[in-house]
Parts: structure tokens; C-alpha cells; sequence
């Protein structure tokens, strides 16, 4: 997962490694080989949108449409999705970087991640509208596990722009890349 405080090392509790199991830096080294689309998560707080940079998420369901996505718990974002209800979900296309460190970014304030970036409000919550494809989600279920909260959410409206998703494997940004006959390998 992008991590909310930095996109390059995740910040760990110190007794993380008190854990019974494998160590900490072992489950880091094992996740960070998963390669996932890059998304970012919106809702809305009382002081204004709010919003997270997840590469855990991942669809359940097709009847009924469910989505899956894992937040840290104690995130301002999370918080608002428990008040708000709903959230948004927005796949990144490969050139939006920018845009995924921002909303990683822990300096920088939840309002200020959304400068520059067109939203508009959408079945109440703020929509980037220029995103691969978005979701906007109202929450069926949200559990927690151990320092995570997996929230379940119903898929209420949903639109795919064309373009090629921006990728996380290894703590770094990825792409597709271009098979010799020209499709995606």
C-alpha cells in the first residue's frame, strides 16, 4: 500500500516489531512485491474534502458491484468515509504521479492536496474528474485489522476514461509496459 505519510517509506510503530510472527521489515519486503493500480480516495470532512493516495483496492463483487479498499486506521480520510458514508475512488492514469505523491504527502494539508486539481461534487463527495476511471461508493461495511480498516463499499456511479493505469510495485511508480505486436504484456 502507499503509504499516507510518505510514498517512500511507511512510518512503523515502534512496537511493531514486538508482534508475535514474522518481523516487520520480513511483511515489508514480502508486500512491496505486490504490484497494485494506484488510486486515490476521496470524501468529504467537516473542514472540507479529504483524500489518500491506496494501492490496496480491489473489487469483491460484481451483483451487487462492491469495491474493497484497506485504509490506515486513524486517517483523516478514513474518519470522514465512517461519518460521510460514501467515498470515491479514482484509478490514476500512468502520468499522474503528481498526483498520487501529493495526496501521499503527510506535509501537505487535506485541502491543499486537492490545488490545482478539478473536483466537482458528485452524490456527495468530490470527484477528480480526469482520473483512468472513478467510483463513487456509499459504505456497506468497514472492520478492523490490526493497524488497518477494510472498507467495503457499494459502487452507485462509475465512469472509465481511456488511458493506461499507473502501477506500484517495489516502492516506486510503474507502467504498462508495450508487448512487440503493440498491446499491453
Amino acid at each position: 500500500m502507499v503509504s499516507p505519510s510518505t510514498v517512500d517509506s511507511p512510518v512503523l510503530p515502534d512496537d511493531l516489531d514486538d508482534e508475535p510472527g514474522l518481523s516487520a521489515a520480513t511483511c515489508l519486503r514480502l508486500y512491496r512485491k505486490l504490484a497494485a493500480g494506484v488510486t486515490v480516495v476521496t470524501s468529504y470532512a467537516p473542514e472540507g474534502p479529504v483524500g489518500l493516495t491506496a494501492s490496496s483496492v480491489t473489487s469483491v463483487s460484481l451483483r451487487p458491484p462492491i469495491l474493497l479498499l484497506c485504509l490506515t486506521s486513524g486517517s483523516r480520510t478514513l474518519s470522514a468515509i465512517r461519518a460521510q458514508r460514501a467515498f470515491a475512488v479514482h484509478l490514476l492514469r500512468d502520468d499522474q504521479h503528481a498526483r498520487a505523491r501529493a495526496f501521499a504527502d503527510a506535509q501537505v494539508p487535506p485541502g491543499g492536496r486537492f490545488a490545482g486539481h478539478e473536483y466537482r461534487d458528485v452524490l456527495g463527495v468530490p470527484l477528480l474528474t480526469d482520473a483512468l476511471a472513478w467510483s463513487v461508493c456509499f459504505v456497506e461495511d468497514d472492520r478492523s485489522y490490526g493497524d488497518h480498516c477494510v472498507v467495503a463499499g457499494r459502487v452507485v456511479a462509475a465512469h472509465v476514461h481511456g488511458g493506461r493505469p499507473l502501477l506500484w510495485h517495489d516502492r516506486s511508480f510503474a507502467r504498462l509496459a508495450d508487448d512487440p505486436d503493440g498491446g499491453p504484456r
